[in-house]
């Protein structure tokens, strides 16, 4: 009886871990900044932004729509990500309509898209970076915020414990 018992324990224990393996993998949030931003110099040759870009994601409300030198976001879960890219590289030219999907790196949660290199047919590293939030800045003279009502006077007028007649 008692060996039943831990085979069915462990058992349940093995399809929890296998379970939460999965969902590590398909459940994985990632945040995509697409940019429409000019890549200079990318062995010896640039690559300028588009004059509008109009993105669409499945599972988002709105259309995404960048100008030259925009960044805008969209979230995806799991490990693909999928959007239709309508493109207008310079004014006055029709627009371009391309379907993306990307395999997304497991270890990245924020990851940057050059939509110029990427529609260009560059490799990865030239479209795909790791979004990196800059660190706040550390200031040590900061002083304790000032006490008192909101006109400044502080807390201690001389007046505490004083009667009103």
């Amino acid at each position: 009886m008692k060996k039943k018992a831990l085979l069915i324990r462990l058992a349940a224990v093995a399809l929890c871990v296998a379970l939460g393996a999965v969902m590590m993998v398909v459940g994985r949030g990632h945040t995509i900044y697409l940019d429409n931003k000019t890549i200079e110099d990318y062995q010896g040759q640039e690559y300028k932004s588009f004059e509008r870009v109009n993105i669409t994601v499945p599972g988002e409300d709105e259309v995404i729509k960048l100008a030259k030198r925009e960044r805008d976001m969209a979230t995806c879960m799991g490990q693909s990500f999928h959007m239709t890219v309508e493109v207008i590289e310079k004014k006055g030219d029709e627009p371009r309509v391309e379907e993306i999907d990307l395999k997304l790196p497991y270890n990245m949660d924020g990851i940057i898209v050059n939509l110029p290199a990427l529609l260009a047919g560059l490799p990865e590293e030239a479209w795909m970076t790791e979004f990196i939030p800059a660190p706040e800045p550390e200031d040590s003279s900061e002083e304790e915020p000032n006490i008192g009502d909101e006109f400044g006077m502080g807390e201690d007028l001389g007046m505490e414990g004083d009667a009103v007649a």
